[in-house]
């Protein structure tokens, strides 16, 4: 479902990709792990456009989306969802607009068909009662379950989960990995940024660790367990590598 081959990227002279590679099957979910500043991030916003590759491809779904113009990364969007850290709700929006808000905006659906939608996504999640809140009366939590849900609204096929767990409390954390596996269950393919390890063995498949431009270490989660000695278990312990 996705491949990226040759991933380099530079912001000025400083070069923060230097030829990354991986993919991810449908239905997967990867954690992408590293240490602060490795570019994770920038690799989720490519997988949208939000960035260029200064080289190399980037494929969904058989597509290389690094060519194509704002235009035609409208329709990757559909398909690909991004789930930013903080929620990134509208502030001056309920909860009930901000989920309604990609509905409009793609597609033409009856005020019926955008509430039926919206409430059954709500009641689906466990989220119903909460229509009409505004986002700052919501938790951190909440808002970031908000945040998955309307990352939702499109039923993409991919979700793109940058550090959802950052900051919450153990009660919020089950709830976001609860999402995530209930997503994974619906065939949603999925790339995880995090540094939350407990969060990432609940819901990976695999495992990658970007150090110095470049994936250091992969592996699906019971092999990456069994390594005590490699990269990804020294760098989760803390040691050098």
């Amino acid at each position: 479902m996705i491949e990226v081959i040759g991933f380099k990227k530079s912001f000025g002279t400083k070069q923060v990709h230097k030829g990354v590679t991986f993919d991810v099957k449908k239905g997967e979910c990867l954690g992408l792990i590293g240490g602060s500043g490795t570019g994770k991030s920038v690799i989720l916003r490519s997988l949208i456009g939000l960035e260029k590759p200064d080289s190399g491809k980037i494929i969904i779904d058989g597509v290389d989306i690094t060519k194509m113009n704002e235009r035609e990364l409208l329709e990757i969007r559909k398909k690909v969802a991004y789930a930013f850290q903080n929620g990134a709700l509208f502030d001056s929006m309920t909860v009930f607009e901000n989920l309604a808000y990609p509905l409009r905006e793609h597609f033409h659906l009856s005020e019926k068909e955008i509430k039926d939608r919206v409430h059954d996504q709500l009641a689906d999640f466990g989220l119903e009662g909460n229509e009409f809140v505004y986002p700052g009366n919501l938790s951190g939590g909440m808002q970031k379950r908000v945040g998955l849900v309307r990352a939702m609204m499109m039923n993409p096929q991919v979700i793109l989960y940058d550090e959802p767990t950052a900051g919450l409390d153990p009660f919020n954390t089950k709830k976001i990995q609860d999402l995530i596996l209930r997503l994974k269950s619906r065939g949603v393919t999925s790339i995880l940024v995090t540094h939350d390890m407990p969060t990432a063995n609940a819901v990976c498949d695999k495992m990658a660790m970007l150090s110095q431009g470049r994936i250091e270490a992969q592996g699906n989660m019971a092999q990456l367990n069994q390594d005590e000695r490699g990269a990804i278990a020294k760098f989760i312990s803390g040691e050098e590598f």
